[in-house]
């Protein structure tokens, strides 16, 4: 899955590019068979 870049303006939480991508992976998993690795917590069931 290709990352999305990082907003110019530094710290706000929901900018960050592990949020974003975090974002993207949770709707790809609501759709599709394949799953994606969101968060260790997440994830373990499907691992």
């Amino acid at each position: 899955m290709g990352k999305p870049k990082k907003r110019t303006s530094p710290r706000k939480t929901g900018t960050r590019r592990s949020h974003l991508a975090l974002k993207l992976a949770r709707k790809v998993n609501a759709t599709s068979p394949v799953k994606v690795k969101t968060t260790k917590r997440e994830s373990a069931k499907a691992l």
